[in-house]
């Protein structure tokens, strides 16, 4: 991202999540609880909308499915669950891990011809550590207070890990959010275009 543009990680996490095909899980009898595209009226097994809020999914980005919290197959649970895409809906919460990009096969609704219709997608978190979507964890869709970033040749910036575990070591670190960066402190070095309600990360060297 540039110095001024989206937070960092935060396109690189949304990025990294392949755009899934969201199904409705069949019933909990089923033998085959595998990702699939499915009519918009099947139920799935755990609640009336795929992967509501509270409930889990498997592991996988591109192969998922919706299992109960309980199963030993479960990895991450739903903290927001929003309609349209992440950049045109509300923000995930500040602690969300990665998004899931939730489509379904509605022909009737088909408007560019290639027999899907996004519907939307879910904040997830993690049911165990690590939580890259926390302050200083090198990851998450959002770009926090807290967060370590280097800056690459092209002005841009990519958050990493602060405890210098992510692939480079961080160089600088948001200390505050504010709404202009007049109100940054003299000691920033870098400014870091936030999204919420104080949209101006103040950057210091680490």
């Amino acid at each position: 991202m540039r110095v001024s543009g989206w937070g960092t990680r935060a396109v690189c996490a949304v990025a990294g999540a392949v755009l899934l095909v969201g199904c409705r899980e069949a019933p909990p009898d089923a033998a085959d609880r595998t990702a699939a595209v499915a009519s918009p009226v099947r139920p799935t097994g755990y609640g009336a909308v795929f992967l509501d809020v509270g409930e889990c999914s498997s592991f996988g980005r591109t192969t998922f499915t919706e299992v109960s919290c309980a199963s030993e197959r479960a990895a991450a649970r739903v903290v927001a669950r929003h309609d349209g895409t992440v950049r045109d809906g509300p923000l995930c919460p500040p602690a969300t891990d990665f998004v899931l990009h939730i489509s379904e096969q509605w022909p009737a609704a088909d408007e560019d011809g290639d027999g899907m219709v996004p519907l939307g997608h879910a904040c997830m978190r993690h049911l165990q550590p690590p939580h890259p979507g926390d302050p200083g964890g090198g990851g998450g869709p959002r770009t926090v207070v807290g967060d370590c970033v280097y800056a690459l040749a092209d002005g841009r910036v990519r958050e990493t890990a602060c405890d210098g575990s992510g692939p480079r070591e961080p160089e600088f670190k948001v200390t505050k959010a504010v709404d202009a960066r007049s109100e940054c402190p003299a000691s920033t070095a870098l400014y870091v275009r936030l999204r919420g309600t104080a949209p101006v990360g103040c950057a210091v060297p680490v």
